[in-house]
């Protein structure tokens, strides 16, 4: 412990282990475990109870039962404020826990620090999912904003996507500190027992998708390119938690109509252990992200911490972690203006896709230089420790003290 430990630190969150879907749940996993070197961490989060020291989960009231998901948020929310009585600041995580932070912010009187994953208004597409809790979900994640103490960004990108949102914020209280990956997990795995038992053959090439089954993540446009990828080429999809019947119904039309024309598609629809996934990544010749948002895209550190090429979309802080040319290529594309991200021409889009792929099939060396330059940068440029001492130092910024 440094003699700052007397900082008291309540991180406010959705995602814990075990119950980790995306980016976020990554992110304050990894950013808990190195700031208890730092601080006295208290991490309060969604769902069932947990047994590690300093972590309290809240169930939905109750009360809320078959309510609106969005209603039933903000009520596990009030309950996580009451929660950090005591507290020196709260970090809030995401939309379901900003109303949290906000809350705690009023009551106690605390600086509120805001990190920005995502954001409401370039995630239209969650009216389909919400309902009017969408309306909920973006006063939830503006009140809080626009009132906190700090908001960090997890790129630059995500920055200039937080001042354009919500124009009001003064840009100082804006911090960019990115995401990190744990460099010792996320490491080769030369076994072959999980990519055996997937199906996956290790002696024919292989382009993974890694991700939920969301309209950002841009898995159709992936499954409409892979139309043009080398006979020879699997396709695996590890790939679930899909947003909308809607888009659950065209990923499985599209799978389909691949599966009927080609051999060695293979989708994994469960949520699979980190240690199998990093060895599906390890055995990838490419990892894909054809995402339309990504404030970040954490996953491409992982298949890069795995010394894997990456093809990605240029978009949102994509650019900031995968080095065109170095580490993978990126495909360009060109957004509508209207917070969906959809490509302005999607099959130009997908054309590119495709074509960038193929460049990197087409050259195992190259595909195994862009792999082992993506290990080196992530060990070189998104440790955790780094990331801590950095987001400790915005806490002392904002007038934090024990």
């Amino acid at each position: 412990m440094t003699d700052s430990a007397w900082l008291r630190v309540d991180l406010l969150t959705r995602e814990y282990p075990p119950e980790v879907y995306g980016g976020a749940g990554v992110h304050v996993e990894y950013l808990a475990r190195e700031l208890r070197r730092l601080a006295d961490v208290r991490v309060h989060c969604f769902g069932a109870p947990r047994t590690e020291p300093g972590v309290t989960a809240y169930p939905e009231p109750a009360g809320l039962a078959g309510a609106n998901p969005a209603l039933r948020t903000m009520g596990v929310d009030l309950e996580m404020a009451a929660g950090c009585a005591g507290t020196d600041v709260v970090h809030s995580h995401t939309w379901y826990a900003n109303l949290a932070g906000h809350t705690a912010k009023l009551l106690y009187g605390v600086p509120h620090v805001v990190t920005a994953h995502s954001l409401e208004p370039l995630r239209p597409w969650k009216a389909e999912q919400l309902g009017g809790g969408y309306a909920l979900s973006s006063w939830c994640e503006r009140t809080a904003v626009e009132a906190a103490d700090a908001v960090i960004a997890v790129s630059e990108g995500m920055k200039r996507d937080v001042l354009t949102a919500y124009p009001s914020v003064d840009p100082d209280r804006v911090r960019v500190v990115y995401n990190g990956i744990d460099t010792r997990q996320y490491a080769p795995d030369p076994g072959t027992d999980v990519v055996d038992r997937l199906g996956i053959d290790p002696s024919r090439p292989s382009v993974v998708y890694v991700g939920r089954i969301t309209r950002q993540k841009g898995l159709p446009y992936l499954l409409r390119a892979a139309r043009d990828l080398p006979a020879d080429t699997q396709l695996v999809l590890l790939a679930g938690a899909p947003d909308t019947p809607d888009i659950a119904a065209e990923v499985e039309g599209l799978v389909a109509e691949l599966r009927a024309n080609r051999s060695g598609v293979i989708w994994v629809a469960a949520m699979l252990p980190k240690h199998e996934v990093i060895q599906v990544l390890t055995h990838a010749t490419i990892f894909v992200c054809p995402s339309v948002y990504e404030p970040m895209g954490i996953v491409n550190l992982e298949a890069m911490a795995c010394e894997t090429a990456v093809v990605a979309t240029a978009t949102g802080g994509i650019p900031e972690v995968v080095a065109d040319g170095e580490t993978g290529l990126l495909v360009p594309i060109e957004q509508a203006a209207d917070g969906s991200g959809k490509p302005l021409d999607p099959e130009r889009f997908v054309a590119d896709l495709a074509a960038r792929i193929n460049e990197v099939l087409a050259d195992p060396a190259r595909a195994a230089e862009f792999g082992r330059a993506g290990r080196r940068r992530a060990v070189e440029h998104f440790s955790w420790d780094a990331i801590a001492e950095r987001t400790l130092e915005v806490y002392r910024s904002v007038g934090a003290a024990g």
